[in-house]
């Protein structure tokens, strides 16, 4: 396991360098040596209302004060899925207390709200909406024609799950659609990041699972559809990354505390996090922005990666070996994955993903998760029909289109309703 953790530390160094502090007790050191860079003056956005919350804080604060970094407005986090109230809410702030820097220190949500707030402070005089920033590079292309760069932002992870704290990446929910949206680009990327796993030992079983099978999603599904120049590479990264995951889950759910357990869970998503710089997610986290408001965005990837898998299986077999055999050591596969090709390679590993949620208590079938009915079925396919999220389809080993929304995709959602793989068609 020792090797495992080393090769997980050597790819994040190979990720980010000297921009990303990362590992055990990182965290008062590197807050105000980093924010420092930037300038003397710190908007700091945190879950300061929330009591357990407090020591993290001071930490933070007392790093940025010995720095000589002044704090110049302290702001309540974003809440889950980044709605967009929040995100004006904390932009109303930059631009009233016109900081150097925004530090902020919370979970995936609140990161990719500041990191959208500190997008909109920049280039809210050009286009004051958020809504145009969606997609793949709109942010990038209005820096370039008018010659401006976002404010920096130092991003303390607290949560092993998002890596919000090292990618381009930011999700935003409009909850009156219950929909969420997706900016991706290059010039959001926190320009420095800290990630002290030992603060993880305070979350909840819940978050911390969630936030482990995202982890897991974002390995398999940017493997999935790697390229063949990107392949090797982010073989390494799944390879290790599901692995330490699986291994981090199953300890922490034996104690809720080990660190241990808290290390591999965080080197994990933070693999995660590579694996989505080097590639996209696709058809689960696609599903999962139109189920933000019945299931959390880990189980709803954790629920429907399985189905995708089958769809995928003929397309990635290699793939298919390399992480079912990391099932099967963890005993989730009984199968002899090398005796076995298309569909029935993608449905021995289905099914291992499918045991594996089963062990963690998460659900396996839509029609299994309180609140959720045939609507959500629908949503998700007017979701995919979108042009704003037409990445997502791209992405697919099996790339679909709008037009192929129909035939292939809403088969996979009511194979996914009762746990049925059968209903799934493959091309």
């Amino acid at each position: 396991m020792q090797d495992l953790k080393e090769r997980a530390s050597a790819l994040l160094k190979e990720f980010k360098g000297e921009t990303y502090a990362f590992g055990s007790g990182v965290l008062e050191e590197a807050s105000g040596k980093f924010a420092a860079e930037f300038g003397k003056k710190a908007m700091f956005v945190g879950q300061i209302d929330q009591d357990w919350y407090q020591p993290i804080k001071d930490r933070v604060i007392k790093s940025l004060e010995k720095a000589s970094v002044q704090v110049v407005d302290i702001v309540k986090s974003a809440a889950p899925n980044a709605p967009f109230v929040d995100v004006y809410r904390i932009h109303s702030h930059i631009v009233h207390k016109k900081p150097d820097v925004l530090v902020v220190a919370d979970g995936g949500s609140c990161i990719d709200a500041v990191k959208a707030a500190a997008m909109l402070a920049a280039l809210g005089d050009i286009q004051p909406e958020i809504d145009p920033f969606f997609g793949v590079g709109e942010v990038t292309r209005v820096c370039q024609e008018s010659g401006r760069t976002i404010m920096p932002v130092v991003a303390i992870m607290t949560a092993a799950s998002s890596g919000a704290h090292l990618t381009k990446y930011s999700n935003i929910t409009d909850p009156v659609a219950g929909q969420k949206k997706l900016i991706v680009d290059e010039a959001i990327i926190p320009p420095r990041c800290i990630f002290d796993y030992d603060v993880t030992t305070t979350q909840p079983m819940s978050l911390t699972l969630d936030g482990g099978l995202d982890g897991i999603a974002h390995c398999l599904e940017v493997y999935y559809g790697s390229s063949p120049e990107t392949r090797e590479r982010t073989r390494q990264i799944a390879e290790v990354g599901v692995e330490v995951i699986i291994q981090g889950l199953t300890e922490v759910k034996r104690d809720i505390t080990d660190k241990h357990a808290r290390t591999l869970l965080g080197l994990g998503t933070d693999l995660g996090g590579y694996a989505i710089m080097i590639g996209g997610t696709s058809g689960a986290h696609l599903n999962s922005f139109s189920l933000v408001d019945v299931l959390s965005h880990g189980r709803a990837c954790a629920l429907m990666n399985p189905y995708y898998t089958v769809f995928f299986a003929p397309a990635v077999q290699d793939q298919l070996r390399v992480i079912g055999g990391i099932y099967k050591k963890y005993g989730y596969i009984d199968e002899d994955l090398e005796s076995l090709s298309g569909r029935a390679l993608g449905l021995a590993v289905g099914r291992g993903m499918v045991e594996f949620s089963r062990f963690l208590g998460f659900p396996t079938c839509l029609s299994d998760v309180p609140g959720v009915d045939k609507e959500h079925i629908e949503r998700c396919i007017t979701a995919a029909k979108n042009p704003q999220l037409d990445m997502k389809l791209r992405n697919m080993p099996v790339s679909l289109n709008a037009d192929l929304v129909e035939e292939y995709m809403r088969p996979i959602l009511e194979a996914a309703w009762d746990g049925e793989f059968e209903k799934i068609k493959n091309m």
